[in-house]
């Protein structure tokens, strides 16, 4: 009959995400499920620490620090050498940290103290690797063997070697911060070895900064030295080529210029007085001839004499007897008349000293007049020997270029010897100061403790790299987690109603470990038949035997589950399916079929997995007719009914037919309707095991006779993308899922896969409640 589809459920709203980045609850509920990864993987790397604790060697560090001071030196310089910058400080440094880690510095360390032939530094504690390098330098040397034998020298080279080799190995050397402190540290299983090897670097540090000074300014002195006597020979012959060429072209000098040049110096000044004379002369001759060329009175009225001009006094008393006797003259003639005896004989006398001056300017002229033509002489004479000395100037001149330009090479050459002799006497002084540009402000002292190992870092650093080890595993094991493990994976990832956990059973229950923190819960374990295998009376009845474990109370909520789901129904078929094989539906489906009978109800257990019927194979009796004859009419169905005598399940079980090839044909036939029509008439609950839904189709092709379904899922073993896929393909049997149950459950693991929150983690608060009387419960000793 064809029965209405009734949607059990809807869609459950996921879990909303959490707000925050970072789910705490979460990640501590992974963290204390995988707490035994975990501490198991801490416990091992401790457990190595302190076995390598054990055995490693001690090792002992001592340091010192040395200080690059650069006014160390300042008293043994001349003049204060300009600031360093930032940069030439730190390749000052970074030099000297290369210097201290050379080979070279290594070699004169192992001189100076001796270990060459120290055992503790050639045969240190052998590391797995030095072990492995030995090994096949032992095979080599073993394979020649028959070479040329080494000699003493070169024996006690390799020694050296080697030790310098080791001493590089066990240094450390760094800036302290950006300062200009270098820390130099050593570390030996011998701490007094430890000290002396610290303090030798340092001493040949300052030893070496010594001796490369001293090497420096000794090469350089010598180089000075040489170039010198070089520049001392070029620069004499430079002036002595001078010298030659002078003499050779005439070019004689006089206060640092050539005798043409002075001379024609002197010869201009003397034209430019003679040019001064020359005006002077014609001057004063002009203007005598200008006088006289007025007549003898108006030269004497006219003219004006200035005293300068002349030295003649003769003329000046004439002039002044003249302006006397003019004088008195005039006064004569205003007061007597022209005609007065005086006045007549007083011009007398003014006409013959006006003649007496005009014969004194004439000479006055003629000597003036020869005193211009001799200076205009001598201002000739003067241009003539001017312009023979250009001449020959011009010739010194074009010697004179080639003259500067040896004279500017001796000068040069000159300069140069002085400045490297200057350098050489400041190199000379130097040599004998014995001061380096570095000190020790840390001496190397004994190391009272060992540096290595640490005990304390090494347990430290174990127990850290074990829990994250131990995470990064954790980690990988939630990453591959796509299995049921709780309530909340049911609701989250298929959106149905979780009905409830089925513990283990049997020898199953029995291997799986238990919690070492966890109080088990007590479960049904039904007892091992003489054959070994769980008998199918035992295992269908564990749910009745046990009736307040939690293995009956989650078939309980089934059966409350389908009470409410289909209230209203007088008979009701529910068909229990799973996934995959395997997973225990065929046992859920018979201690449910139990359960129901025991309160009362008449209940139908009908095997319906044709192709694997776990019910049927489990039963003590084989059976001769079943489903399958049947709803094909060949026998009653009633006839093929068997009876539990003590919970009155009635069984319908399945006979295996070689030929029978489609069973989905058969749940879906006319015959097989029947059947379940007079079923449905019969009891108050038909309880159907169906095949898996992944391998067939038989579930779906019986989905329509069925009111409602219980989904079984293995505990830790179904997938869950799996199932999600298979009920969105399956939408009439994912609507008519009354709920989902968990079987195979591990009971003393199940609180580690819980959330903070989880129901799960509270089962301590009521395990009293599934407790059973030890008279009800068969316990297998």
């Amino acid at each position: 009959m064809n029965q209405k589809n009734f949607t059990f459920h809807s869609a459950l709203p996921k879990a909303e995400e959490s707000d925050s980045f970072i789910d705490l609850d979460k990640l501590l509920a992974i963290l204390t499920r995988r707490a035994r990864t975990i501490g198991a993987c801490v416990g091992v790397l401790v457990a190595l620490a302190v076995v390598y604790l054990l055995l490693a060697t001690p090792v002992y560090t001592s340091a010192t620090q040395i200080l690059l001071d650069e006014n160390l030196s300042k008293y043994a310089e001349d003049t204060a050498s300009p600031a360093a910058s930032s940069q030439q400080a730190d390749m000052e440094i970074s030099s000297a940290v290369e210097i201290l880690k050379s080979t070279e510095m290594a070699l004169r360390v192992v001189d100076t103290a001796g270990l060459s032939d120290n055992d503790t530094i050639l045969h240190t504690s052998m590391t797995p690797m030095s072990l492995i390098k030995s090994g096949a330098k032992l095979m080599a040397s073993m394979v020649t063997f028959g070479g040329p034998p080494v000699s003493e020298e070169a024996a006690r080279e390799g020694r050296r070697q080697t030790a310098a080799a080791m001493l590089q190995d066990s240094l450390s050397v760094e800036r302290v911060m950006r300062s200009s402190v270098i820390a130099l540290s050593f570390r030996s299983t011998d701490p007094k070895l430890a000290a002396r090897i610290t303090a030798a670097y340092a001493d040949a540090y300052l030893t070496d900064q010594l001796n490369a000074n001293f090497d420096a300014t000794e090469r350089a002195s010598v180089w000075l030295q040489e170039r010198l006597n070089d520049l001392r020979e070029r620069a004499q012959q430079a002036s002595l080529e001078v010298e030659k060429y002078k003499a050779d072209n005439g070019l004689t000098s006089t206060g640092g210029e050539l005798m043409s040049e002075q001379q024609l110096a002197d010869l201009n000044k003397q034209l430019i007085i003679a040019q001064a004379d020359t005006a002077s002369a014609s001057a004063r001759f002009n203007q005598f001839k200008s006088i006289l060329d007025q007549g003898p009175d108006n030269a004497v009225k006219n003219a004006t004499i200035s005293s300068g001009q002349t030295n003649n006094s003769g003329l000046q008393d004439l002039k002044t007897r003249y302006l006397t006797v003019q004088k008195r003259e005039q006064e004569i003639v205003q007061d007597f008349g022209a005609q007065h005896p005086q006045a007549i004989a007083l011009k007398t006398e003014r006409e013959d000293i006006t003649r007496q001056i005009f014969q004194e300017l004439q000479q006055l002229t003629a000597s003036y007049g020869n005193e211009f033509e001799v200076a205009r002489s001598r201002e000739a004479s003067l241009r003539e020997s001017i312009q023979g000395v250009v001449g020959k100037n011009s010739e010194a001149n074009k010697s004179v270029v080639h003259l500067n330009e040896l004279d500017q090479k001796a000068k040069a050459l000159k300069t140069l010897y002085e400045s490297y002799l200057g350098r050489f006497e400041e190199a000379s002084q130097q040599r004998s100061f014995p001061i380096a540009k570095a000190r020790v402000i840390s001496q190397a002292g004994v190391p009272s403790s060992p540096s290595s190992p640490k005990k304390t870092m090494a347990l430290a650093l174990s127990a850290v790299l074990g829990l994250m080890i131990g995470c990064g595993i954790a980690g990988f094991q939630e990453f591959r987690e796509r299995f049921f493990r709780v309530e909340a994976d049911v609701r989250t990832n298929l959106g149905l109603k979780f009905l409830g956990y089925l513990p283990l059973l049997g020898r199953a229950a029995r291997t799986k470990k238990r919690s070492w923190f966890q109080k088990p819960a007590p479960t049904p374990v039904v007892p091992r038949g003489i054959d070994g295998n769980v008998g199918f009376d035992r295992m269908m009845r564990a749910a009745v035997d046990a009736p307040r474990s939690i293995f009956a109370e989650t078939l309980r909520n089934a059966k409350l589950a389908s009470d409410v789901m289909l209230q209203g129904r007088t008979d009701r078929v529910i068909g229990v399916v799973s996934a995959l094989p395997g997973e225990g539906k065929s046992t859920t489906a018979a201690n449910f079929a139990a359960l129901l009978a025991s309160s009362g109800k008449r209940t139908l257990l009908i095997d319906a997995d044709l192709r694997n019927p776990g019910l049927t194979r489990m039963l003590k009796s084989v059976p001769k007719t079943g489903l399958i004859e049947a709803a094909l009419g060949e026998v009653p169905w009633a006839s093929a009914v068997r009876v539990d005598p003590r919970t009155k399940v009635a069984i319908l079980p399945v006979v295996l037919r070689d030929h029978l090839l489609h069973t989905s044909e058969l749940l879906s036939s006319p015959g097989m309707m029947n059947l379940m029509d007079a079923a449905r008439k019969m009891f108050d609950y038909v309880v159907v095991d169906l095949a898996p839904l992944a391998p067939v189709i038989d579930a779906k092709a019986f989905a329509p006779q069925v009111d409602a379904f219980i989904f079984v899922a293995e505990w830790g073993a179904t997938p869950t993308s799996m199932v999600k896929d298979l009920l969105e393909q399956e939408p009439q049997i994912n609507s008519k899922i009354l709920g989902v149950i968990l079987n195979k459950t591990d009971m003393s693991e199940l609180t580690r896969y819980s959330e903070f929150g989880g129901t799960e983690r509270y089962r301590q608060k009521y395990v009293s409640y599934y407790t059973e009387e030890p008279t009800k419960v068969e316990v297998e000793a």
